[in-house]
């Protein structure tokens, strides 16, 4: 049986850990920063190149030309514009200020011509208003 107590591994003796020594280090007097004053907060603006991705173009119907009257406007947007994104885009691309945004969703219309039938596309509206006394030009003249 002794063979067999040669072939069993030995367990290794574990020595015990050496702790690291720590140094003391003496931390230097910090100087006081004097921060700069804002004068105005910066907003948070749709950069003029992302606003193509929101607004496609202006919805221009007898309904809407109305709507000029009381300070609205009619944009068509794409589908996963959301409010806040529309009101950012128009007024950094108008240079207006809008006082509030409504979404409206068109549904796609089933249309026929003769035998074939077809859908009209859907699409997504949104109804502008700025403030009073303010003016988006819409179509150059």
């Amino acid at each position: 049986m002794k063979f067999l107590d040669k072939l069993k591994k030995e367990k290794p003796v574990s020595k015990p850990k050496k702790e690291p020594i720590k140094k003391k280090v003496e931390k230097k007097p910090e100087k006081k920063v004097e921060k700069r004053k804002e004068e105005k907060p910066v907003k948070e603006r749709v950069l003029k190149f992302e606003t193509h991705r929101i607004l496609k173009e202006p919805h221009i119907t007898e309904k809407a030309t109305d709507l000029e009257k009381r300070d609205k406007y009619v944009f068509k947007v794409y589908p996963q514009a959301n409010k806040i994104e529309i009101k950012k885009a128009v007024e950094d691309l108008y240079g207006v200020d809008v006082l509030s945004v409504r979404i409206i969703s068109v549904r796609p219309k089933r249309r026929r011509l003769g035998r074939t039938s077809g859908w009209r596309s859907g699409y997504k509206k949104a109804i502008v208003k700025v403030k009073k006394g303010q003016k988006i030009e819409l179509l150059p003249r």
